[in-house]
């Protein structure tokens, strides 16, 4: 099968490589859709250990199943594959099992590829009129959807009285603002440095944006998302959200720095360090996108998978307007 391999930092090479092997309680699946994730660039660009090359990357994904009872249906992947019997599996917290694994990370290669294996439970039926590249942002909406179930337990108040700010206008910002939207948030403000994007976010995806310059000072949040991971966002979240209020982390752009202890400490302020969702969490992901209930989805921007290479330099270098590329093998 053809498939874009990681090869080394900033080295993707687009080639045949053996065809999966599809062991018992696996289903093989033609890969319809798959999207960029931000921690394909980290890879890309050299700055994930877990990821060495040569490896193929690739977790957004979703395709139509071959062979099998299965045949012919479409499905969206969820990429965590877990134990099934450790005691956060069994409880329902199974994004924290000691011995989970995902596509595209070591020993499961991932899906910028034309196939791939995956077992029955991390498959979810997609009905016959959700366009598969939409269906592929289950994954990525669902990082945000998890987050945001979080923050709002942890807030313990109505969603619709919650300002919500959410950092980052990427695929798992946007995908946090629909989520809590869909969740019944009211209030949601997005902060965007990059000109382009914001516009795009504001024009095409209906999202009251700001840059973070044009954000007043004085923390006014119930709830921050921190979909970015930096010190510098950190730190924003730090003063923006109110005594009291919850700051939910998804973003692992960097380790350390940023946020304000003492003042999270004497105003009882929530962090939440929040990684990947639960299998429950990803099917109701999924299900809001089939009921519409996150809207029409169409900030996508769909590339061959042979030029797989170019998009990720387009998306490092910031000229890419959508939240989201979306590669077809």
């Amino acid at each position: 099968m053809k498939a874009l391999v990681y090869t080394g930092p900033m080295q993707l090479s687009y080639q045949d490589v053996p065809d999966p092997v599809q062991n018992d309680g696996r289903q093989l699946i033609r890969v319809d859709s798959v999207g960029i994730c931000g921690s394909d660039m980290h890879a890309f660009l050299g700055h994930d250990d877990r990821r060495p090359a040569p490896l193929i990357l690739g977790h957004e994904a979703a395709g139509v199943i071959v062979g099998g009872p299965r045949d012919g249906e479409q499905v969206t992947i969820n990429p965590l594959v877990s134990c099934g019997t450790c005691r956060a599996c069994l409880a329902g917290r199974d994004n924290l099992c000691p011995d989970r694994q995902i596509i595209s990370m070591p020993p499961r290669e991932g899906a910028f590829a034309e196939w791939v294996t995956m077992p029955d439970q991390n498959l979810v039926t997609v009905p016959k009129n959700t366009p598969l590249e939409k269906a592929a942002l289950a994954e990525p909406i669902a990082c945000g959807w998890h987050a945001v179930k979080l923050a709002l337990a942890a807030a313990r108040n109505n969603p619709s009285e919650l300002k919500v700010l959410v950092i980052g206008g990427g695929a798992i910002g946007l995908g946090a603002a629909l989520s809590a939207q869909a969740l019944g948030v009211k209030k949601i403000t997005m902060l965007e440095p990059n000109d382009v994007r914001r516009d795009y976010l504001i024009n095409n995806c209906g999202q009251n944006v700001l840059s973070p310059d044009a954000l007043e000072s004085g923390a006014d949040f119930d709830i921050v998302v921190d979909g970015v991971g930096y010190e510098a966002t950190r730190e924003m979240a730090s003063a923006q959200v109110q005594p009291g209020g919850v700051i939910a982390h998804i973003g692992l752009g960097s380790a350390v720095g940023g946020l304000d202890i003492r003042r999270m400490t004497l105003q009882e302020i929530t962090f939440i360090g929040t990684y990947t969702y639960t299998s429950q969490d990803f099917r109701e992901t999924a299900l809001a996108i089939f009921e519409g209930r996150l809207g029409i989805l169409d900030w996508t921007e769909k590339r061959p998978l042979a030029e797989g290479k170019a998009a990720f330099e387009d998306i490092r270098s910031g000229s890419v307007m959508a939240p989201k590329i979306i590669l077809k093998p």
